[in-house]
């Protein structure tokens, strides 16, 4: 009963202030955009302000300044997305600073590439923590990398970008 009502309290408090809430459950789609929250999209620009809130008028909590840095969109509202990184740290920016270009993080000290979705098949190249790469196609275990000229498959395990149970052909 204390969790209904503080989730009441807050659901009122949001509406006060006019700012959607976080999507918690999968399945739901955002009302700008009509696409699925929460996704995954990377940020287009090099540099970008995050806000407290969706407007110009609300404070820069900071900027992300890495280009390609894979984000999930959380929320919506207007021209503003709520995102958040792979540390879970994030707030609202202008969706023109976002690209619908997938991209993962590799989550592993030297993760090797394998040619085929294979633990056994060669590997081509082996990347280091914290390399942003481009995302292909993925099954339920396995997702195509690309980046610095080099192409492979890794583990989904093993990358921040992809949902579990996400697959791309």
């Amino acid at each position: 009963m204390f969790r209904s009502t503080i989730k009441s309290a807050l659901a009122a408090l949001a509406m006060l202030v006019s700012l959607p809430q976080p999507s918690a459950f999968a399945g739901e789609v955002g009302p700008v955009t009509n696409l699925p929250l929460p996704r995954f999209v990377s940020m287009k620009a090099s540099e970008g302000n995050v806000r407290r809130g969706p407007s110009l008028t609300h404070r820069i909590d900071w900027v992300f300044q890495r280009r390609d840095m894979p984000l999930q969109i959380t929320a919506e509202h207007g021209h503003w997305r709520r995102v958040e990184d792979r540390d879970g740290m994030g707030g609202w920016v202008h969706y023109s600073l976002l690209s619908g270009v997938r991209t993962v993080l590799v989550e592993q000290d030297m993760l090797n590439l394998h040619v085929r979705p294979d633990p056994n098949a060669p590997v081509s190249a082996a990347l280091e923590l914290g390399v942003v790469a481009r995302l292909g196609d993925c099954d339920l275990e396995w997702c195509e990398l690309r980046t610095g000229g080099f192409k492979g498959w890794a583990p989904k395990s093993r990358i921040w970008g992809v949902a579990p149970n996400e697959i791309r052909d």
